[in-house]
């Protein structure tokens, strides 16, 4: 797996707004989907979409997250979840991404510290999700959020064991709620890397800053990446933040491949 340029998070009901901008920088894309867009697709608004991006761009999709808990044990929540989850399959029948990123859902004070009723229920959504995702060409990748160490995606992956199945891995979302070193992340789950979130912040929240103006080491991150190909998404809330962090993200892949 590679990728030339890296795609650019943007919701999908904001292309339109951002359409002069991707097609002038040939912007690869990740579209995200949330609740509301799902239920309010237009007949052919998929088709539309795909037929306005001539530049054809790659494509990853980013599945909703709110409410939403693939590990639940209430099966009821669960249900719901996979509904929207089959959502996004249906739009990845049009469009064709490459990968689509997924929430693990996991956190460790609602679960009791109990792992392993997330990690049965979990097994049970990803499962029939990834035998769909495969008809329709589309690696799953699984995002950390509020994990503060990577044990629970780790036996995530080895119980699924899939090469299509891996880790979106982000950032922003380990300087915030974790205090491992980086190489403690990439140790735990960079063979199944499939994607990688970048976004900067200083620790304190989840401010989304352009790369290198926050806190977090991209030197040390890219040099531990250094032979493992993956995509590299960026998710800037502006145009300015996304054009200034794939500057610098260009100038720390060259730094290492020197």
């Amino acid at each position: 797996m590679s990728i030339t340029s890296p795609h650019a998070h943007v919701p999908y009901d904001k292309i339109d707004e951002h359409l002069p901008f991707i097609l002038e920088h040939r912007l690869n894309l990740e579209i995200y989907f949330g609740a509301q867009v799902l239920d309010t697709l237009a007949p052919g608004g998929l088709e539309r979409v795909s037929g306005m991006l001539t530049h054809n761009p790659s494509l990853t999709f980013h599945a909703p997250f709110m409410d939403l808990s693939p590990g639940a044990v209430d099966a009821k929540v669960r249900a719901v979840t996979m509904e929207r989850f089959h959502q996004v399959l249906d739009a990845a029948e049009a469009l064709k991404p490459r990968a689509i990123v997924f929430h693990s859902g996991y956190e460790k004070w609602k679960y009791a510290l109990r792992v392993d009723l997330w990690l049965e229920k979990s097994l049970e959504t990803w499962a029939p999700l990834l035998e769909r995702a495969r008809r329709v060409g589309a690696m799953i990748a699984i995002e950390n959020i509020f994990e503060d160490e990577p044990s629970n995606l780790k036996l995530l992956m080895q119980e699924m064991n899939a090469r299509d199945f891996g880790i979106c891995f982000d950032a922003g979302h380990a300087n915030l709620f974790s205090s491992l070193p980086l190489g403690a992340w990439i140790d735990a789950l960079g063979d199944h890397l499939i994607e990688l979130h970048l976004h900067d912040n200083d620790g304190s929240a989840d401010q989304h800053l352009p790369l290198g103006e926050g806190a977090i080491d991209f030197s040390t991150l890219f040099s531990l990446l250094k032979g493992k190909p993956c995509i590299h998404t960026i998710e800037a809330h502006t145009p300015e933040r996304l054009l200034k962090s794939i500057s610098r993200l260009e100038e720390y892949l060259g730094k290492v491949a020197r």
